[in-house]
C-alpha cells in the first residue's frame, strides 16, 4: 500500500480545533462551557443577504460562474476597498474566493516557489504555515515581545533573497493589535527590494475599533509589491458562505485565477450573489455587529484588568484578546485544564507560533452574557 505523503505527518493539528472537538464532546456529555476559543461570530446572516441568495438560485444561479467571480461582486469588492480602506484596485484586480482562506492557499501558490521562505511576525494565524508549506516554501517567524507591535527591524533582518512574501495580519489574529503605517512601509519597501510580496491579511479591517481602517497598499510606496486579502466572514456573520476575495497587480491576479482554476474553479454562485448584496445593501446589519463587538472588546479589556496574574495589550480590533498568565508554561495543558476543571474554552497560545507558551487567546466573538461567565471563570481559575 503506498504511503501517505510526507506533507501530511508534517502537518499539526490546529490546537484551536483541538480545543473545539473538546468542548463539543463537553458539551455532548450534558456540561455547559463557555465557547471563547473559535472566531465565530454569533449574529445570524443579514436577512436581506440570506433572501438575495435564495431569489438568485430561484432565477437560476447554479451555474460555473468566471473563475475570477461575476463582474458585479468584483465591482462591487472594488468600490468597497476604496471607499473603505482607501485602496485604489480596479475590478479586474480582484478574484473572488471561496473564503478568505482559498484567497491566502491561491496566493501562496502563486507566489512561492519551492525552497522559499514566506516571513511572518508571530504570533501568528497557524494556517500561514500549512499554506507556505503545500506551495513547497517554509514559514519564517519572526517572535514580537509583548505587546506585539509590529517590530519593523527584525522583521527586515529576516528577509532576504529566498523571501518570497511577508504576510501581515492586521488587525492582528490573535493579539488583536492593529499595526502602525510606518512599520507596515519599512516592511514593504525591504520585501519590494528583494523582489518579494506583502500579503496583507485584511480580514478583520472592518472591525477597526480605535482608529480608521487603512490597507496596507494604500500606506506603502510600492503597493504593486501588495497582494489584499479580505473576507466577509467575520464582519457580516458569513463563515458558512465562504466568499472572500484577493486584490493585486493584474500579474497576480492572472496568475492566481490560473491557480483557482484547478482548486475550486469558482466560488458558489449563491454565495456570491450573497455577498453582493452584502456589500451593496443595507449597512445597519453590519454596523450593529461592529457596534456590538466594540462594546464587547471594552468590557473584555476592563475584566482582564482586574484579573491579578494575567495581562493583555488592549485590543485595536478582530475579536481578539490574548492573554499572558503568569507562571504558565504549558499552553495546551492549561487550556485544557480550564475546560475541564472550569468549564471556559480558550485557545492555546502555542498554537500561534513558536515562544507563545504560558498564553491563551480569547475570543470575544460571543454574547455579553456568556462572556461574563467566563471571565468569572477564568478569573476563578487564576
Amino acid at each position: 500500500m503506498h504511503e501517505l505523503a510526507g506533507r501530511v505527518d508534517d502537518f499539526e493539528r490546529s490546537q484551536i480545533r483541538v480545543m473545539f472537538d473538546l468542548a463539543g464532546e463537553a458539551e455532548a456529555a450534558g456540561e455547559d462551557p463557555v465557547r471563547l476559543e473559535v472566531g465565530e461570530p454569533d449574529f445570524d446572516t443579514p436577512e436581506h443577504v440570506t433572501e438575495a441568495a435564495f431569489e438568485a438560485v430561484r432565477d437560476g444561479a447554479t451555474d460555473y460562474t468566471a473563475s475570477a467571480g461575476i463582474d458585479p461582486l468584483r465591482r462591487a469588492i472594488a468600490d468597497t476597498l476604496a471607499a473603505d480602506y482607501d485602496l485604489p484596485y480596479d475590478p479586474d484586480q480582484v478574484v473572488a474566493t471561496v473564503g478568505g482562506m482559498e484567497a491566502l492557499h491561491v496566493t501562496m501558490l502563486t507566489l512561492v516557489d519551492p525552497g522559499e521562505t514566506v516571513v511572518t511576525p508571530s504570533p501568528v494565524w497557524p494556517n500561514y504555515e500549512i499554506h507556505a508549506a503545500l506551495a513547497g516554501g517554509d514559514l519564517r517567524e519572526v517572535p514580537l515581545s509583548y505587546p506585539y507591535d509590529l517590530d519593523a527591524d527584525r522583521v527586515i533582518d529576516a528577509v532576504d533573497d529566498d523571501t518570497a512574501a511577508v504576510v501581515l495580519t492586521t488587525p492582528s489574529n490573535p493579539t488583536g493589535r492593529v499595526y502602525d503605517p510606518e512599520p507596515v512601509a519599512r516592511v514593504t519597501e525591504a520585501a519590494a527590494e528583494h523582489d518579494a510580496y506583502v500579503i496583507a491579511d485584511e480580514v478583520y479591517a472592518g472591525l477597526t475599533y480605535d482608529r480608521d481602517p487603512t490597507g496596507v497598499a494604500a500606506v506603502v510606496d510600492h503597493p504593486e509589491r501588495v497582494v489584499t486579502v479580505g473576507s466577509l466572514s467575520k464582519t457580516h456573520a458569513m463563515t458558512g458562505w465562504r466568499l472572500g476575495w484577493l486584490a493585486a497587480p493584474d500579474a497576480v491576479v492572472d496568475g492566481a485565477t490560473k491557480v483557482r482554476e484547478g482548486t475550486t474553479s469558482c466560488p458558489p454562485a449563491p454565495s456570491q450573489h450573497a455577498a453582493l448584496a452584502a456589500l451593496t445593501g443595507p449597512a445597519a446589519p453590519a454596523e450593529e455587529m461592529y457596534a456590538a463587538f466594540r462594546e464587547r472588546r471594552d468590557y473584555v479589556a476592563r475584566r482582564l484588568d482586574e484579573i491579578d496574574g494575567v495581562r493583555a495589550p488592549r485590543p485595536e480590533g478582530a475579536f481578539y484578546a490574548f492573554l499572558d498568565v503568569e507562571g504558565a508554561t504549558d499552553s495546551l495543558a492549561l487550556a485544557k485544564r480550564l475546560l475541564s476543571e472550569h468549564g471556559v474554552v480558550l485557545a492555546p497560545g502555542s498554537g500561534f507560533g513558536e515562544g507563545d507558551e504560558g498564553r491563551l487567546r480569547l475570543s470575544f466573538a460571543n454574547s455579553r452574557e456568556r462572556l461574563e461567565t467566563g471571565l468569572d471563570r477564568l478569573a476563578d481559575a487564576v
